[in-house]
C-alpha cells in the first residue's frame, strides 16, 4: 500500500511543472487521470529525441497516469470534466489566469459541486498582480527572477540553468502544497484553492543569494562555478577532466593544500574570509596544481584526506555511478510501444513502510478515455456520442497531432 492509495487526481496540466507534480502524486499511489486535448499535451511533439514516435520529454513526467482525450473548448467536454471533478480529491491545472473560468471550470465553478476538492493552479505569475495575465515560460521566469543574472562566468553573458529549473521546483512545491491542503482537509472537511506561480517559486529558490541582497541591497554577481561565500568551492580542471571541490571549513583547506603540495597557500589564507577576499589568487593556484595530474589521481587522494571532492560527470557517468545502481535510480516499466522503458526513479522511494513506486507507464494519447468515462458513470451511449461528436476519443499519439476518431 502506498501513502496516497485511493486518492483521485484530475490532471488538466501539460508541459512540465504540472505533470511533474501529478507524477509525484502517482508515484505515491494516487490514481491520476490526465485530461489532454485530442491533439495531446504539447510535449508529445517536443523532440528529438523520439523513440517509436514517443518523445523523451513527455515520457519523463507522465508515468503512472491514464490519458483521457477531451476537447475543453466544447460544452460537452467541459461537462465531462465537471462530472470527473465531482469524484476527484485533487485537480491540477496550468491554464493561463482566467482561461478555465471561460469554460466554467474555475475553482469557483467546481467548489459547489465538490467542496472537498483541492484545486491547484500553476501559472507564470499567479492570479493577482500586474503580470497575472502574462504567460509563464521557464526561460522567461529565469530572467524575471534573477537566477540568470547569477549564472554563468563573470565576464560572460547571463545563462539559464541547463534544465527547466523553476518548472521542476514548481512541480515539487505543487506536490507539497497539495499534500498540505489534503492534511488540512482531514481537520476541516473542506478543500481549497492553491495559487502557485513560477515567479514566486523562482524568487523563493534564490535562498542565500536572495537573502544576501535583502540584507545589503547589492545584487550578487556571476561567479561561474564558484560560491559567493565559500572558497574554494566549485569546478576545477584536472589533466583529463573536471572535478568539484567543496571545501567547507578551514581544516579541510589545510588538508587540501597538503594533497596538492601548496602549504604556502594554507599559510597565507588560513580562513575562509581571507580566501573569499583573495578568491582569484586562491583559485588560480589550485587550478594550476590540479592540472598536473589526472582526475582519478586527485579524487583518490582527496577522498583519503577527507576533502570533499567529486567528478564532474556527464549523464552517462552519472547513471553508471555505483551509487546510482545501488540506490535504484532507474525504474523500468513495460510500455505498449517501447517495450522496457527506463524512467527516472522517484527519490521518495525510501519511505520505510510506504515507499513511492512505479505504476503505469506514460500513457498513449487518449489510451484510457473510454475506461475512465465508464468508471465515472458515463453510459456506453454517452461515451459513444462524445466520440462521434469529436469531443472525446483517442488521437494518434506518438508525438504527432491527430484528429479524434
Amino acid at each position: 500500500m502506498k501513502p496516497l492509495s485511493g486518492l483521485k487526481v484530475l490532471d488538466l496540466s501539460r508541459v512540465l511543472a504540472g505533470p511533474l507534480c501529478t507524477m509525484i502524486l502517482a508515484d505515491l499511489g494516487a490514481e491520476v487521470v490526465k485530461v489532454e486535448p485530442p491533439w495531446g499535451d504539447e510535449t508529445r511533439g517536443w523532440g528529438p529525441p523520439f523513440l517509436e514516435g514517443e518523445s523523451a520529454y513527455f515520457l519523463a513526467v507522465n508515468r503512472g497516469k491514464r490519458s483521457v482525450a477531451l476537447d475543453l473548448k466544447r460544452p460537452e467536454g467541459q461537462e465531462a470534466v465537471r462530472r470527473l471533478a465531482q469524484e476527484a480529491d485533487v485537480l491540477v491545472e496550468n491554464f493561463k489566469t482566467g482561461d478555465l473560468r471561460r469554460y466554467g471550470l474555475a475553482y469557483e465553478d467546481l467548489r459547489p459541486l465538490n467542496p472537498r476538492l483541492v484545486y491547484l493552479s500553476i501559472t507564470g505569475f499567479g492570479h493577482t498582480g500586474p503580470r497575472a495575465q502574462e504567460p509563464g515560460y521557464d526561460a522567461a521566469l529565469q530572467g524575471y527572477t534573477g537566477i540568470m543574472s547569477v549564472t554563468g562566468e563573470p565576464e560572460g553573458p547571463p545563462m539559464k540553468v541547463g534544465v527547466a529549473w523553476i518548472d521542476v521546483m514548481t512541480g515539487m512545491m505543487g506536490a507539497l502544497a497539495v499534500l498540505a491542503a489534503l492534511l488540512e482537509r482531514e481537520r476541516s472537511g473542506l478543500g481549497q484553492h492553491i495559487d502557485l506561480s513560477l515567479f514566486d517559486v523562482g524568487l523563493f529558490a534564490l535562498a542565500n543569494l536572495g537573502e544576501s541582497f535583502l540584507l545589503t541591497g547589492k545584487p550578487p554577481r556571476r561567479l561561474g562555478n564558484a560560491h559567493a561565500q565559500i572558497v574554494p568551492y566549485g569546478a576545477f580542471p584536472a589533466e583529463d577532466g573536471w572535478l568539484v571541490l567543496a571545501v567547507g571549513n578551514d581544516e579541510q583547506f589545510q588538508r587540501l593544500c597538503q594533497v596538492v603540495a601548496l602549504p604556502q597557500l594554507a599559510e597565507r589564507f588560513p580562513t575562509n574570509a581571507e580566501r573569499v577576499a583573495h578568491r582569484e589568487e586562491v583559485v588560480e593556484a589550485l587550478s594550476q596544481a590540479l592540472k598536473a595530474r589526472p582526475r582519478a589521481h586527485w579524487l583518490a587522494r582527496l577522498k583519503a584526506a577527507g576533502v570533499p571532492a567529486a567528478p564532474v560527470n556527464d549523464l552517462k557517468e552519472a547513471f553508471q555511478d555505483p551509487q546510482a545502481e545501488a540506490r535504484g535510480a532507474v525504474w523500468t516499466l513495460p510500455h505498449p510501444l517501447l517495450g522496457a522503458l527506463p524512467t527516472l526513479a522517484n527519490p521518495l522511494r525510501f519511505l520505510s513502510r510506504t515507499p513511492a513506486g512505479p505504476g503505469l507507464p506514460p500513457p498513449l494519447l487518449g489510451e484510457h478515455t473510454e475506461a475512465v468515462l465508464l468508471e465515472a458513470g458515463f453510459s456506453p451511449e454517452e461515451v459513444r456520442a462524445l466520440v462521434e461528436k469529436g469531443v472525446a476519443g483517442k488521437g494518434k499519439g506518438r508525438g504527432e497531432k491527430g484528429k479524434t476518431p
